[in-house]
């Protein structure tokens, strides 16, 4: 699925973010964290050297559980653990022609090559064995960037998500509008599919699912999938040709990997109200600015209409935050919008007001919401994440509420 933001930008980086995995270092230490004269790297000066070396990061990428690799010109290989970004032991600084070869290593389709000579960007994926990885190849001060995403090809069941049960309840019903939302990284695509393979496993239905690129890959059960890849060279040029032409497919449920434009938004509506159901995804940090951003695709003249529409179509939306635990793991933190007739009302107003629509999911537990400060005190009093971290994660007018919600909820949960 489309998680394109999902990369870092290409650029500077800090050089303190940059850690070695070295717990002994026996040479001295680089600006980078890598230790000099304790390495068995080497410069990649052709094709079959530049092979050879990704192939090695990749290995280590695999066996560290890396979440996403960097090439960048001046730093050396960079990983993902667990959100924290750091150097990888045992490598020097890349050169521009290496990374201009490893380029040439990853993206093997001429047409796709010339795409990025031209363009300057391009996104695509790549295989290494048998791990996936979603690849953003770009420019920075006219040298090559490599961002990677490792694609994990075995689908988590939905119970391991730290997801409320409602989430699963609204997937189950026939119509209507649900969106998955939350910065890049925090496992949007991962829920998707875990509710598709809750309707796979239990509904009779035909689901059509637009990705870019195809992460897990689905197994026919009671349902039929139907899984096409969005880009230039896939089975759909772009997510509005993807989710337009979905109308004529008598598919039951449309999945779509990204709500990026109001094109899309357009069609993605019209299916919700024509009796599918739809599942889709944006790049919002909660709730009410999902709602926001969506007003916002369209010209102020037509505001008033869509949100008629949207407050028709819209039955759920689950924001999601990842926060590294106390144990180095990630923590699942969701927000969750119940858009029953009162929340309709509210996105029918002439102006929207975010803080009307969080106000309504905090007051508004009995109904399935779930507001960010309950989400949080939830993992504090299990001991997931520390108060410090929850603290950081609201405004300053919500975290007074945040103490007295841990104080009140030791002995509760609030979802």
């Amino acid at each position: 699925m489309d998680e394109n933001s999902n990369f870092i930008d290409p650029g500077y980086v800090d050089p303190s973010l940059l850690e070695s995995y070295s717990e002994e270092p026996t040479g001295s230490v680089d600006m980078y964290g890598t230790v000099a004269g304790n390495t068995e790297d080497f410069v990649a000066n052709d094709m079959e050297s530049a092979q050879r070396k990704i192939d090695k990061v990749f290995e280590e990428a695999i066996q560290r559980e890396a979440s996403d690799i960097h090439f960048i010109v001046g730093c050396p290989p960079l990983i993902r653990v667990s959100k924290e970004l750091m150097s990888m032991d045992g490598y020097n600084t890349l050169q521009a022609d290496e990374v201009n070869l490893f380029v040439k290593c990853i993206v093997t389709k001429p047409k796709m090559l010339e795409i990025f000579e031209n363009e300057k960007l391009l996104d695509t994926n790549y295989k290494y064995k048998t791990t996936r990885f979603r690849v953003n190849v770009a420019h920075a001060m006219d040298m090559p960037t490599i961002s990677m995403r490792l694609i994990k090809d075995t689908l988590p069941p939905y119970e391991s998500l730290n997801l409320p049960p409602i989430i699963k309840e609204y997937a189950m019903k026939s119509q209507g509008l649900i969106l998955v939302t939350g910065k890049p990284g925090t496992g949007k695509s991962t829920t998707l599919s875990a509710l598709v393979n809750e309707i796979n496993e239990t509904e009779n239905k035909k689901i059509l699912m637009l990705e870019n690129p195809i992460e897990y890959v689905h197994t026919n059960k009671r349902s039929v999938i139907v899984q096409k890849e969005v880009n230039a060279f896939g089975d759909c040029p772009t997510y509005q040709r993807g989710v337009v032409n979905s109308l004529r497919e008598d598919c039951d449920v449309l999945v779509v990997g990204e709500i990026r434009d109001k094109v899309t938004m357009d069609a993605t509506i019209e299916m919700a109200e024509t009796g599918h159901l739809v599942l889709g995804t944006l790049h919002t940090n909660s709730c009410s600015e999902t709602i926001d951003r969506i007003i916002n695709f369209y010209p102020t003249e037509d505001q008033q209409t869509v949100k008629f529409m949207l407050a028709n179509a819209l039955k759920l939306v689950v924001s999601q935050r990842m926060i590294r635990g106390e144990m180095g793991n990630l923590v699942m933190i969701p927000e969750i919008l119940v858009v029953d007739e009162q929340v309709g009302g509210m996105i029918k107003k002439e102006k929207f007001n975010n803080i009307e629509v969080e106000d309504t999911m905090q007051s508004g537990r009995e109904k399935g919401n779930v507001s960010i400060v309950f989400s949080l005190a939830d993992a504090v009093n299990a001991g997931k994440i520390t108060m410090e971290q929850a603290m950081r994660e609201v405004d300053f007018k919500r975290q007074e509420l945040l103490q007295r919600v841990v104080a009140a909820g030791k002995q509760r949960k609030y979802y």
